[in-house]
C-alpha cells in the first residue's frame, strides 16, 4: 500500500516576511500619496502667494496714484508755496481696504487688506548733490553743510570728504556761453575748487552709499537720514518745511534755537513770498545765504505699508512735481522692502 506524501507547511519565518513585505508595500504607497498630496499643496500655496504679491503690487500702484492726485491738487491749489499745513501732510493710518472696495465675496474667503503710509517734502532735507557743480566743489555749500553736521553733534570734516566724492563721480558740467559767445562768467557767490586726482569717484543715488566714504558709520547715516538726501537734481531747500536743523545751516551765525523759534512761528504764519521768510530771521536777515532756499517744493517721498492677508509690501517712491501750470506729477523711482 502507497503512503501518500505529507503536507508540509510553510516555515513561521517565510510568514513572517510576507506580513514585512506587505506592509513595506503598505508604507510605500502612502509616501508616495502623501508626497503627491505635500507637492500639490505647495504648488496652490506658491500660486497664492504669487496672486497675493501680484495684488499687493496693484495696491501700491493705485496708493502711488492717489499720493500723485493729493500733490497735483495742492500744487493746483498753492502755486506760489508748499507748506505743512496741506493735505498733503497728512498721514494715512492703518486702513481696511475692505470698507472701500466693492469687489465679489468668494465664499471661504478671508480678505485682510490694509494700506497705510505718509508724504514727507524731501525738499525739506539737504540735497547732498548740491555739494559740487559738476567736478568742482561748491565751498559755499560745503559750509552749508558742515554747519548742518555740527547743528547734529556730527563730525563737520565728513563735509569737505562728501564733497570730494560726489564731485568725483559727476560728470564735467558743459561751459555756458553768453550771447556774444564767450564763456559766462560764474556766480560770484560761489567759489570753487578742483577735485584731486586721486580722489576715488562715488556716484551717490542714495544715503546708504555714504558708507563708502572714510568717517561715516552705519548710526552716522540714521542720523542724518531724516535731514539730508540724494535727489536727481540740484534743489533748493524749502523753508516752510524744513527742520529747525537744516534752517539753521543755511542762516550764517543762527542757533538751533532760533531756528526752532522760527519754526514755530511759522505753523500760524507760513512764508508766501522772500520778504516773509527774511521778516522773521530779525538780525540774521544779512546773513541768509542766497540762491539756496525757496519757498515751494517739487519733490516728495511717499512711503506705503501694505498688509495682505499673509503677504506685505514696505515701499517708498520718489515723486516729482512739476512747476509748470499743468502740475504734472512723475515717480521718479520706487524701492521696495
Amino acid at each position: 500500500m502507497r503512503r501518500q506524501p505529507m503536507r508540509r507547511s510553510y516555515p513561521r519565518r517565510q510568514q513572517g516576511v510576507a506580513i514585512i513585505t506587505a506592509l513595506l508595500l503598505t508604507m510605500l504607497s502612502v509616501t508616495i500619496v502623501a508626497s503627491l498630496f505635500w507637492q500639490q499643496q505647495v504648488q496652490v500655496r506658491s500660486m497664492e502667494n504669487q496672486r497675493l504679491h501680484l495684488q499687493t503690487k496693484w495696491i501700491l500702484r493705485g496708493a502711488l496714484d492717489w499720493a500723485r492726485l493729493v500733490l497735483r491738487q495742492d500744487g493746483i491749489d498753492n502755486p506760489g508755496w508748499t507748506t505743512l499745513n496741506a493735505v498733503w501732510n497728512t498721514p494715512l493710518a492703518e486702513t481696511r481696504l475692505d470698507q472701500y472696495i466693492e469687489r465679489e465675496r468668494i465664499e471661504g474667503e478671508v480678505f485682510d487688506a490694509t494700506l497705510s503710509g505718509e508724504i514727507t517734502d524731501a525738499a525739506a532735507r539737504y540735497n547732498l548733490l548740491n555739494l559740487a557743480s559738476g567736478r568742482d566743489v561748491d565751498k559755499v555749500h560745503v559750509g552749508i553743510y558742515q554747519r548742518l553736521l555740527q547743528n547734529l553733534q556730527l563730525d563737520p570734516a565728513l563735509a569737505q570728504r562728501t564733497a570730494l566724492a560726489v564731485a568725483a563721480g559727476a560728470l564735467p558740467e558743459p561751459v555756458k556761453l553768453e550771447e556774444d559767445g564767450q564763456p559766462a562768467k560764474k556766480d560770484p557767490d560761489v567759489v570753487s575748487a578742483p577735485v584731486a586726482s586721486g580722489t576715488v569717484p562715488l556716484a551717490l543715488t542714495q544715503l546708504d552709499d555714504l558708507l563708502a566714504i572714510p568717517g561715516y558709520t552705519v548710526e552716522t547715516v540714521n542720523r542724518l537720514r531724516p535731514f539730508a538726501i540724494v535727489l536727481p537734481e540740484k534743489t533748493s531747500i524749502n523753508v516752510n518745511t524744513a527742520p529747525a536743523e537744516v534752517l539753521a545751516a543755511i542762516v550764517v551765525g543762527m542757533s538751533v534755537s532760533e531756528a526752532t523759534a522760527l519754526a514755530a512761528r511759522r505753523k500760524t504764519a507760513f512764508f508766501r513770498k522772500d520778504e516773509d521768510f527774511k521778516g522773521q530771521l530779525f538780525s540774521h536777515e544779512g546773513d541768509v545765504i542766497k540762491k539756496t532756499y525757496s519757498l515751494k517744493s517739487e519733490f516728495f517721498l511717499v512711503k506705503s505699508r501694505i498688509r495682505l492677508d499673509r503677504a506685505a509690501l514696505d515701499a517708498e517712491a520718489l515723486v516729482k512735481r512739476g512747476l509748470d501750470q499743468r502740475v504734472t506729477t512723475t515717480t521718479v523711482w520706487v524701492r521696495q522692502n
